[in-house]
């Protein structure tokens, strides 16, 4: 199983980037999909998640800002973040959570996102 995130990167505050996670062996359209992010020093949290039947669901602080989605036939799972402050700066990782009677998660290898002021 590989879960490849890309997309970060140094961008000034407003401004907007769009990372990807590209999943390789699993049947990522069963898997509900979550990117959380972590700051230095903080703990990994939970920013956005798309289930397998679309649903979204976001933090409070992104709400209205990031847009999670996926797109099954290319097994990624996006997020648009717009409106970007500098405390959205942390590294970004996808996982990956298949729970439907058995319980499987995978992580990807994160992707730095850097927003200065």
């Amino acid at each position: 199983v590989q879960l490849q995130a890309s997309g970060g990167g140094l961008v000034r505050a407003g401004g907007s980037l769009r990372l990807s996670c590209a999943a390789s062996g699993i049947i990522f359209s069963r898997y509900d999909m979550n990117w959380y992010r972590q700051a230095p020093g903080e703990k990994r949290n939970l920013v956005a998640t798309i289930t397998n039947t679309a649903t979204t669901v976001y933090a409070d602080p992104v709400k209205g800002r990031f847009t999670i989605s996926r797109d099954n036939a290319k097994n990624t799972v996006y997020l648009q973040m717009n409106s970007l402050k500098p405390e959205d700066s942390a590294v970004y990782y996808c996982n990956a959570v298949y729970h439907d009677g058995s319980f499987s998660s995978f992580w990807g290898q994160g992707t730095l996102v850097t927003v200065s002021s």
